[in-house]
């Protein structure tokens, strides 16, 4: 049997562009390469898609539902990076740790969507906490999420790098105030919340990292006594992963934050740009036994972007699910 066929399209964005570079060196996989001068030609990319084991959509949110019409190979599976398919039930969500239940429907999927990265970090730590009965569905949440400026894109890295910036651009900005932001149906639908979280991103002056927090009170909380038993929720939720799926987790929960070795104290600081780099994610429980803040740390392009994508192509194809990533 030869090595699977894979296909970017889109390789010129951010996420394309970190998708390849993943993939360039491996010698278990095809890559397909279109001609530059045919980059935008619907025919030679519906051939190129129908060639391929794997095809990532890399593109903006219409042209990768039209970008999925062009497969018509059975055999195709897609992974799309795009916003349209994260909260349709006929396509898997990449979040292979979340259960594994998640794990296996991506490795049997032919459709499946990537999360987003401020949804990455929001669902990694609101999911665990519903799905086992600590946290009520219907609580009215709060969470904000600092990234670096290539989650925008070429466009964004363009204003941030460029001479002469605004000097307003050295400081961190707040956006999407009006509760519109495009992750929170996502947010919402993979949480299985009733209520949709109020939110605030935060775009900042460095390349890459994030830190999406989320703020809770112990009254608002069933089944735990303080902030030793909310961590060791999420750390039991994922340190059951590899134990029962055999499989290796791009998730980790740090050290117990009443532990005296753990050095949170009250000098303790997240860097937002810690896990750059890196295609792992670590949440951070921190606070004291009435209120809590709990913190994913990732690179919003690894876990948050296309080191998510290239675990799911791993699992997809069968291969160990951190094959070509940096964890």
């Amino acid at each position: 049997m030869g090595k699977p066929v894979v296909y970017i399209d889109g390789k010129e964005g951010t996420t394309g562009l970190q998708i390849y570079e993943r993939l360039a060196a491996r010698d278990d996989i095809e890559l397909l390469l279109i001609d530059e001068s045919k980059r935008k030609d619907t025919e030679e990319r519906r051939k190129l898609m129908n060639a391929s084991d794997i095809v990532f959509l890399c593109l903006p949110d219409a042209a990768a539902v039209e970008a999925v019409r062009l497969v018509e190979n059975p055999h195709t599976g897609i992974i799309d990076a795009s916003t349209a398919h994260r909260t349709n039930p006929e396509w898997d969500y990449g979040f292979p740790e979340l259960s594994p239940a998640h794990r296996e429907a991506i490795h049997l999927s032919g459709r499946v969507a990537n999360p987003g990265c401020h949804a990455t970090g929001f669902v990694s730590i609101v999911y665990p906490l519903t799905c086992n009965g600590v946290l009520p569905k219907d609580t009215p949440l709060t969470c904000f999420s600092l990234t670096g400026y290539s989650g925008g894109g070429k466009k964004m890295i363009a204003q941030y790098e460029r001479e002469n910036r605004p000097p307003a651009y050295s400081s961190p900005a707040l956006y999407g105030l009006l509760q519109n932001h495009k992750h929170l149906p996502e947010m919402r639908f993979h949480t299985g919340l009733t209520t949709t979280p109020v939110f605030v991103p935060v775009v900042d002056d460095y390349f890459k990292g994030m830190a999406t927090t989320v703020m809770l009170h112990r009254s608002q909380l069933k089944k735990v006594n303080g902030l030793h038993d909310v961590w060791k929720v999420l750390s039991d939720h994922y340190s059951s992963y590899e134990a029962e799926t055999g499989g290796k987790s791009a998730v980790r929960v740090e050290m117990d934050p009443t532990d005296p070795e753990a050095g949170i104290d009250s000098g303790f600081k997240i860097y937002a740009n810690h896990m750059r780099g890196k295609d792992t994610l670590s949440i951070i429980v921190t606070g004291n036994d009435e209120q809590f803040t709990i913190t994913a740390l990732f690179d919003n392009l690894g876990k948050g972007a296309s080191g998510a994508a290239v675990q799911n192509m791993n699992l997809m194809l069968g291969f160990e699910e951190d094959t070509g990533l940096n964890l």
